[in-house]
């Protein structure tokens, strides 16, 4: 302990904060300045990990919520080695590696994107039970920390409740958080906007909670000492630290703790830039160099770090010689990939819902996937991902041996919590919900595209069909919402988002087949509720022909020359299999049908491929429960979509169908008229 460099290096992380700020003209100072003692001591300290091997598997991780803190992270990470004197300098600017926002990059030690407030300490939750379904697995020696870092605005996102509640409900001891608790906001102090006992809050959902002076340096290790010992809860650490800790006016006289310090330049504040410099000892001139002596102190940390690491991949390395087989399966697991999977093998009974042909897809996973966490939000049994829980079971405080989180009703914060999940790594996340609570995902599901996470997101009650239960449970825009992530590149110029909607049960074999090969972004399964008619295999195995759906759609019925080709995807293929039967016992025509599970998919294959199913020169004519957008790019100018422009209404699905117009004759109908017009147009 040397409380002279301490200082010193706590002092060096705010100059480079407000030195990043004032050079990039945007930016928040403030709160990096007083974080700054909490982050200092907590790496210098507490934090385990290889500066030599920063992937590596078994290190601590830290989740930050307060994105807008970025120049906190990239400040500290500087001292550490893990930036150069120019990242810092572009801070914010075009084709920077110090964003912002931080964005996941875990050679620099960014274990998560942030931003969205709530969000980063949720994953941090997410990364936190991942690490003990891990150890649950492997034994005790899995014993890494998860730290996450969150201010004011996070603690007041509606998604902290459920992180909250979920991580003291599980007793998360292994999940520590430092709340900046400054008492300011962006445009406001926070007894404007909120007058809760934050630390009372926390404690009844099971934490253990420690409020301290997060500028005093003894104060901050010993919370830090006391939460590592915890044994049964998660530990926040209430850190009441001065917004803007260190700046001082033209006069020289301190210029902190006001709210206008916060998200600009303390050169537009009332602090001036260059005497706020000096003040933290800092030189003006050279205001993104490292203090002499606090280099040299992080220089033999970094040593330090480097040298306990290796003492402990040598006792890891020794379990592994005392347990092959489990550590063959731990790499196993840390892979990411797939053990040989038979989804042929996989038995449907005729006519099923899609959720229900998943349930058994999810059953046969729970006997051969070993490190999958399933999660739905209080609708197992309805959403079907009981058919995984019935051969696993919940975890729960004390025992990670199952496979099952039950997150109660918090569609947000499970799909955040999946995300932590993936990006700890060597667990398949997967969440379930019905499909128009999607909604509540969407900040989640947004980051999965962002972050390129492999979760799986499962949707049930995909259409109105959904039927009694009215127009509230009844999805009619969310497909168009999830299929724009399809169109969305990610920064690997990749489709975001894989979206699928089958068209039967073994559609639905295969659409789990591609999620679960699917490694490199989210995908999601959109499910019916009600029992779907089989589409008709047109040689001895249907499994085979629905393989073709991994090319992301492809003919369920062929005929040579045809007169119009009919386009849909989920429940109303089986209604255009009807229609299709009309046509040609009724009215003499040739009917080719498409199913496009996923237009994203689709428009990767090669133009001859997709002219193949759906050729320019032909009547194309689409079918979709949701919005007509979700295949009116599939149809083109010339084609025809009948779809849903409407809010639902409560009634059997049934009379849905008859009152909205999707039965096999009303369709039929449709076609001609179509047909009729397009003739009439030529």
């Amino acid at each position: 302990m040397n409380k002279k460099i301490d200082q010193q290096s706590a002092d060096n992380i705010r100059a480079l904060a407000v030195a990043m700020v004032e050079k990039a003209n945007s930016g928040h100072p403030g709160g990096p300045m007083g974080g700054a003692d909490f982050m200092h001591i907590l790496y210098s300290e507490f934090f385990n990990y290889d500066p030599s091997d920063m992937a590596w598997p078994f290190r601590d991780r830290f989740f930050m919520d307060a994105g807008h803190l970025s120049t906190l992270m990239y400040s500290q990470y500087y001292l550490l080695g893990n930036y150069a004197k120019d990242d810092i300098a572009n801070f914010r600017q075009w084709g920077s590696i110090t964003p912002g926002h931080p964005e996941v990059d875990v050679m620099r030690g960014i274990e998560n994107t942030s931003g969205p407030l709530g969000q980063g300490h949720t994953m941090g939750v997410g990364a936190a039970i991942a690490a003990k379904f891990l150890q649950a697995r492997f034994g005790d020696w899995m014993n890494h920390k998860i730290y996450g870092f969150i201010s004011d605005g996070g603690i007041q996102e509606e998604i902290s409740q459920g992180a909250g509640r979920i991580a003291g409900h599980l007793g998360l001891n292994n999940f520590i958080m430092f709340f900046d608790s400054n008492d300011i906001q962006l445009s406001t102090s926070t007894d404007e906007v909120t007058s809760e006992d934050t630390e009372m809050k926390y404690r009844a959902w099971g934490w253990n909670v420690l409020t301290i002076d997060g500028h005093d340096h003894d104060e901050i290790r010993k919370a830090l000492t006391d939460a590592n010992n915890e044994t049964e809860k998660p530990t926040l650490i209430i850190g009441k630290t001065i917004m803007g800790k260190g700046a001082v006016a033209a006069d020289g006289s301190p210029f902190e703790g006001y709210c206008e310090l916060h998200g600009q330049p303390i050169g537009h504040t009332g602090a001036d830039y260059e005497k706020t410099l000096l003040n933290l000892g800092a030189d003006p001139e050279k205001p993104f160099d490292v203090f002499e002596e606090v280099n040299e102190f992080y220089k033999k940390l970094i040593a330090d770090k480097t040298a306990k690491a290796s003492k402990r991949k040598a006792d890891i390395s020794a379990w592994r010689k005392d347990n092959e087989e489990l550590a063959d399966k731990l790499d196993f697991f840390l892979s990411g990939k797939l053990p040989d999977l038979d989804f042929e093998s996989i038995e449907h009974k005729a006519g099923l819902a899609t959720r229900v042909a998943s349930s058994n897809v999810l059953a046969y996973l729970a006997e051969n996937v070993e490190n999958m966490i399933v999660s739905s939000a209080d609708l197992s049994n309805s959403d079907k991902t009981d058919g995984f829980l019935k051969k696993s079971s919940a975890l729960q405080k004390g025992d990670f041996s199952g496979s099952f989180l039950q997150a109660g009703v918090a569609e947000l914060t499970m799909a955040c919590i999946a995300n932590g999940i993936a990006l700890h790594g060597g667990i398949i996340p997967v969440v379930a919900t019905f499909f128009v609570f999607s909604d509540y995902m969407k900040p989640a599901i947004r980051l999965s595209g962002i972050q390129e996470l492999p979760v799986k997101y499962v949707w049930t009650h995909d259409a109105f069909r959904v039927g009694e239960d009215g127009p509230t449970h009844q999805p009619i825009e969310q497909e168009a919402q999830i299929r724009l992530l399809e169109k969305l590149k990610n920064h690997s110029g990749k489709n975001s988002f894989l979206a699928m909607r089958p068209s039967d049960s073994v559609e639905t074999s295969v659409a789990w087949k591609m999620a679960l090969e699917n490694t490199n972004s989210p995908s999601g399964l959109i499910l019916s509720r009600q029992g779907i008619k089989d589409v008709p295999a047109q040689s001895k195995s249907r499994f085979k022909e629905a393989l073709a759906a991994q090319r992301g759609g492809y003919l369920v019925k062929e005929v040579e020359s045809p007169d119009v080709v009919l386009i849909a995807n989920g429940s109303e293929v089986s209604t255009l299999v009807a229609a299709a039967e009309i046509l040609e016992n009724q009215n003499g025509l040739k009917v080719n049908i498409a199913s496009i599970i996923s237009e994203g998919v689709f428009r990767q294959q090669s133009k001859e491929y997709q002219n193949s199913v759906i050729p320019k020169n032909k009547p194309l004519f689409g079918l979709t429960a949701g919005l007509p957008v979700n295949l009116e790019g599939l149809v083109g100018d010339n084609g025809k979509v009948y779809g849903v422009d409407h809010f639902g209404y409560s009634a059997p699905a049934t009379v849905l169908d008859e009152k909205f117009g999707f039965t096999g004759q009303k369709v039929s109908q449709q076609v001609l008229e179509y047909l009729n017009e397009s003739v009439l147009a030529n």
